[in-house]
């Protein structure tokens, strides 16, 4: 399946000879859609995007039916983003922020200001999570997911993400639109010492030579030339951006998997929710002889009378 018939996906590729791998996301409709479902100024759509499409950057690299998240909680003004990838394609999000705030020209460390990034694997209720947290503050996403490989992972990685509203010709309405790219260098056959880090992704023991970090080096730098409107323009497919940056060293492209907006809240678990608090409990959510509940993530609004808690 190509790019090309995909608007909302996950492209895994592989550059052999610098012994890179890695995956580039793009959210078209998904990520409008999430975010027509809120009022959020255009700093707190663009913060939710990019962590939308980290998210579904780290979440595709699960190898069974599990669920990633990301979450973040800073003393910011937008002091929470949450994030999910739920196996095998689903990816939804939301944030909160402070709406007396003046978010216009902050960049992305002033919005989350200081708290920690918590990336979660959640591999089912028979197994146990991991989780790795990382601080904010002086990070933005993209530098706290590579100090999460770094200490978690220690797998030499680098990725860029982008999120902004877009006008397409014949179009007056913006539409959001988010891309991320990520690669990641793998040992190569014989050992470790293959391995190529660069300044400050040498994991504790490891010595670093000239000669062990050249493609290393030589992947990052191409990665780095990457601008945003590369990851965001529909006109440019994923298969030629990835030509553009490594078509020197060959690029193999594998199956892209489609993206999609999920939610798991329904009429059905928001009832069986409210029936686990106490009446009296619930007999405070009423107003207007009604229990409301609306879901954060897709804004879906559920509507109860006490009689049906009776």
């Amino acid at each position: 399946m190509t790019t090309d018939t995909l608007p909302d996906f996950v492209l895994p590729f592989e550059v052999k000879p610098l012994g890179v791998r890695g995956r580039i996301v793009r959210l078209g409709p998904v990520i409008d859609d999430i975010l027509a479902r809120h009022d959020y100024p255009a700093p707190v759509s663009a913060l939710l995007a990019q962590s939308v499409a980290l998210t579904a950057l780290l979440g595709s690299a699960l190898k069974f039916d599990g669920k990633f998240i990301l979450q973040s909680k800073t003393d910011g003004p937008v002091s929470m983003v949450v994030a999910d990838y739920v196996a095998p394609n689903g990816v939804r999000g939301t944030a909160r922020f402070d709406s007396q705030a003046e978010l216009s020209g902050r960049d992305e460390k002033a919005l989350l200001g200081a708290g920690y990034l918590a990336m979660t694997v959640d591999q089912g209720p028979d197994m146990e999570r991991y989780q790795g947290i990382v601080p904010l503050g002086d990070n933005t996403l993209a530098e706290a997911a590579h100090t999460y490989f770094r200490q978690s992972e220690q797998i030499p990685t680098r990725l860029r993400l982008a999120a902004g509203p877009l006008s397409l010709r014949g179009d007056k309405a913006a539409h959001w639109r988010a891309g991320a790219i990520l690669i990641q260098h793998l040992p190569r056959e014989g050992g470790v010492s293959a391995i190529p880090h660069s300044s400050g992704d040498v994991p504790e023991g490891m010595e670093e030579t000239v000669s062990e970090h050249d493609d290393w080096v030589k992947a990052k730098l191409l990665l780095d030339t990457v601008e945003d409107h590369e990851l965001l323009d529909p006109t440019l497919s994923a298969e030629e951006l990835l030509y553009r940056l490594y078509h020197e060293d060959g690029v193999t492209v594998y199956p892209a998997a489609q993206l999609a907006r999920h939610c798991t809240c329904s009429a059905e678990t928001v009832e069986n929710m409210l029936r686990g608090f106490s009446a009296d409990d619930r007999a405070g959510m009423v107003e207007d002889g009604a229990i409301n509940v609306t879901c954060e993530f897709c804004s879906t609004r559920y509507s109860f009378t006490p009689a049906q808690f009776a």
